[in-house]
């Protein structure tokens, strides 16, 4: 009988919380990040710090301040997880039980996820082990893929595609949108015939642009993600039978679900899995173990997170199911300093050595929060 991935975690209790803590920090970007919806210049993340017997677990909420990308913010955020969620939040329940309080409120998966790692991180540190062991997975490192923003010129992109080469990223991603996409990515292409290269185009087009969008076919690409808005489930079932390349669907992920209903109407091939989005790790595990058995490949998505989400999502790719590379880069592509240690730095062959742990494995430095921080306060 195939279990579920997660009945094990299920079962696992929440101990006492001495005290709980929400930062936001700001952290600048080393260079701008653009995609056809927006373009951020630095990373505005709210982080939840649990402490318990003098051990201390983090969460990171992966919302952007504002609501471009998705509806959830760092604001809205903060007060789901602060008036509703924590308040469901007693010493003794399972994780199991948190979920099941969970579901009374309604959406909201950025805000859950970020308290539901939190807790899963602290119950990792409390037994000394590394996240992935709570998870029920062995160590193994992890493979590498860039995201590469809109750059200006096709010159611009090259360069920048240049540099990810050099690095072995084991996957490489460009953004496009209208007006950058079929000439830049032909560039690319003719510049790197042999890369694994994908690109990504966070909703900008319509079922109208397929005739556009089939050129992209004569470029070998492992997928093209979200060419259609993220509550285009069916339009995007249409667009798959138009297309060879694979289609992988991002934003419309946000349940088990909403994979399930991808699946059953053929609108991707590939999903992409962003846990900070679709509630936390469990239901992470869950939408990888059921794409996997029913044949669609998956992968682990970033959200330009700070060292604490950036090692989460490291974790997390030892599960069952995650079986392309993910958006996992090193700390450097996004930022100077960052708030965390030790940074996420390639092997020779383009590998991200998990980390051992306790917990995701990462320390915050005290003075780099303090020196990023934005907002913060005590809850208990």
């Amino acid at each position: 009988m195939n279990t579920s991935p997660t009945a094990h975690l299920e079962k696992m209790a929440i101990g006492k919380l001495d005290h709980i803590d929400l930062v936001v920090v700001r952290l600048p970007f080393v260079a701008p990040f653009g995609t056809s919806v927006y373009t951020w210049t630095h990373k505005e993340a709210l982080l939840l710090k649990l402490e318990s017997n003098g051990l201390i677990a983090w969460g990171e909420c992966v919302a952007d301040p504002d609501p471009f990308y998705f509806y959830e913010t760092t604001g809205t955020a903060r007060h789901i997880i602060k008036d509703f969620l924590l308040p469901l939040v007693e010493p003794g329940i399972t994780l199991a039980e948190l979920e099941t309080r969970f579901c009374h409120v309604r959406g909201h998966g950025m805000a859950k996820a970020t308290v539901e790692n939190a807790l899963i991180n602290l119950i990792a540190t409390q037994k000394g082990v590394p996240l992935h062991q709570v998870l029920g997975r062995p160590a193994k490192k992890i493979m590498s893929g860039i995201s590469i923003g809109l750059k200006d010129s096709p010159a611009e992109l090259i360069a920048a595609v240049e540099k990810a080469v050099a690095k072995k990223y084991h996957r490489i991603k460009i953004k496009v949108k209208k007006g950058q996409d079929i000439e830049r990515v032909g560039a690319v292409r003719e510049r790197f015939p042999d890369i694994r290269l994908m690109v990504d185009a966070n909703g900008d087009y319509t079922l109208k642009d397929a005739t556009h969008l089939r050129q992209l076919d004569a470029f070998s690409l492992m997928m093209i993600e979200q060419p259609l808005s993220y509550n285009y489930i069916y339009q995007h079932s249409i667009l798959q039978k138009e297309l060879k390349t694979a289609v992988c669907l991002d934003e419309s992920i946000h349940s088990l679900a909403d994979a399930a209903t991808a699946i059953a109407l053929g609108a991707c091939r590939i999903i992409n899995i962003k846990q900070g989005r679709v509630g936390g790790l469990m239901e992470s595990m869950r939408i990888a173990r059921y794409a996997a058995d029913h044949g669609i490949d998956a992968w682990s998505g970033g959200m330009d997170e700070t060292g604490i989400g950036r090692a989460v999502n490291i974790h997390l790719q030892t599960a069952e199911g995650f079986s392309l590379p993910g958006d996992t880069s090193e700390t450097s592509i996004y930022f100077d300093e960052d708030i965390a240690e030790p940074c996420v730095v390639l092997d020779p062959d383009g590998y991200i050595p998990i980390l051992p742990g306790p917990g995701i494995g990462v320390r915050v430095i005290a003075d780099r929060l303090k020196k990023r921080s934005i907002h913060s306060e005590r809850l208990r």
